[in-house]
C-alpha cells in the first residue's frame, strides 16, 4: 500500500440530503468497509451538481462541475483521488490529486466541489481517518433497520461538527 494511502478510509456517496429545520444540504458519505457515514453540510448548487451525477438525470446545459471535467480531460489532466483530509473549527476541508504529463499534482478544494468532481471522473473517494473518526456517525442498531429502508437518520446533536466553511455558514464544502 502506498505510504500516503495508509491512513484514509475508502468512502462512496451515499446520498445528499436536505435537514428540514434549517433546508440546508448534506452530501452523506459512507464508509465502503464498515457501516459509518460522514455528513457534511454543502450548498444547494454542490447538491444538485452530486446529485446529478450519481442519480443519471441529465440537467440540459453544463454544470459548473461538467465543465470542469471536460476541461481537465482534453488538457490532459485525469483526477486520481479526492481526499478529506482534515476538520478544524467545524469546518472540513479537501485535496484534489491529479495526473497531467507524468506529473502528479495536488489542489485545495472545498469537499463539495472535489466530490462533485470525483463522482464525474468516477475516482476513489478517501477520508483521513482522524477526520471520520472524529466526525463520523455508526448507527445505533434501530438506526440500522432504517438504513435497510434507506433512511439513516441525521439529528442536529450528531451534525453539530460538521458545518463546512470558515466563518461558521452552514452548506458550504
Amino acid at each position: 500500500m502506498n505510504p500516503r494511502m495508509k491512513n484514509l478510509i475508502e468512502v462512496s456517496v451515499d446520498s445528499i440530503r436536505i435537514h428540514m429545520p434549517t433546508a440546508q444540504h448534506l452530501v452523506i458519505l459512507k464508509e465502503k468497509e464498515a457501516d459509518r457515514y460522514l455528513p457534511i453540510w454543502i450548498g444547494s448548487f454542490e447538491a444538485q451538481a452530486i446529485a446529478a451525477k450519481i442519480s443519471g438525470n441529465s440537467v440540459g446545459r453544463p454544470l459548473t462541475h461538467d465543465l470542469m471535467a471536460a476541461a481537465f480531460g482534453d488538457l490532459g489532466v485525469s483526477i486520481k483521488r479526492i481526499v478529506v483530509t482534515r476538520l478544524a473549527d467545524q469546518v472540513f476541508y479537501a485535496r484534489l490529486y491529479v495526473k497531467q504529463d507524468g506529473r502528479d499534482l495536488d489542489f485545495d478544494a472545498r469537499p463539495s466541489d472535489a466530490i462533485a468532481l470525483a463522482v464525474r471522473a468516477e475516482c476513489p473517494i478517501f477520508v483521513a481517518t482522524e477526520v471520520m473518526d472524529s466526525a463520523g456517525i455508526i448507527p445505533d442498531a434501530d438506526e440500522a433497520d432504517d438504513k435497510d429502508k434507506g433512511e439513516v437518520q441525521v439529528d442536529d446533536e450528531r451534525l453539530a461538527g460538521s458545518k463546512d466553511e470558515p466563518g461558521g455558514r452552514r452548506g458550504r464544502g
